[in-house]
């Protein structure tokens, strides 16, 4: 299989794929990889449940977004995620509500470590498979000042970011070290979900290149 420059895929791909997220990040990540893919988004209530861990707390959000999608399409593969910020004392982040929030959490981690964790989940109703992974990885960032953590926030870009920053962006620039895989930190974690996939028979790799 070849792509439309002319040049060799990774993978083949066996079985269709839906995307349960409308992230744009986990989109390219997939697509990178050459696969095919509908994004079916899934709505699902992403609050904490009383006294659950925040490891619990993104597996049951990845796990819920892929079952609410496999529920419309039982009979292809789902595949969700999701991905926040636990700051040193245990306390997640998530995306903020607005410029003060973003401004609040990048003071917050600015200088420190913090724990990425994103957990996914492969759904497939007809064949009754329902995996769920988490994946972690630790971030250290520069000291930043007030007037640099305003011009960042005001370029827009950490308004849809867990903790308010993209290693694959701007904020890149502030991260000095990230201790794990930089896939788990950006929203998918593509050496788990590529093991999976090709244990699962989702795709396979295109042995036509040697």
């Amino acid at each position: 299989m070849q792509s439309d420059s002319g040049s060799e895929k990774l993978l083949v791909q066996y079985q269709p794929l839906i995307l349960a997220s409308a992230s744009p990040r986990r989109r390219d990540l997939l697509q990178n990889l050459g696969l095919e893919f509908r994004i079916v988004q899934a709505a699902v209530q992403e609050e904490a449940a009383a006294r659950e861990t925040p490891a619990d707390f993104v597996c049951r959000l990845a796990g819920d977004k892929a079952k609410a999608v496999a529920d419309q399409y039982a009979e292809t593969w789902v595949l969700a995620a999701d991905t926040i910020v636990v700051w040193e004392d245990g306390a997640v982040l998530g995306k903020p509500g607005n410029t003060h929030e973003a401004c609040s959490m990048l003071r917050s981690i600015a200088g420190r470590r913090h724990v990425v964790m994103t957990a996914y989940a492969l759904v497939n109703r007809r064949k009754e498979v329902f995996l769920t992974r988490l994946e972690q990885s630790g971030v250290w960032m520069l000291p930043l000042t007030i007037d640099m953590i305003s011009a960042y926030v005001a370029t827009g870009e950490p308004m849809d970011k867990a903790g308010s920053y993209a290693l694959q962006g701007i904020g890149g620039a502030f991260v000095t070290a990230v201790d794990g895989a930089h896939s788990t930190v950006i929203g998918l974690p593509l050496h788990r979900v590529l093991t999976d996939m090709l244990d699962l028979g989702i795709v396979g790799v295109n042995t036509s290149g040697c």
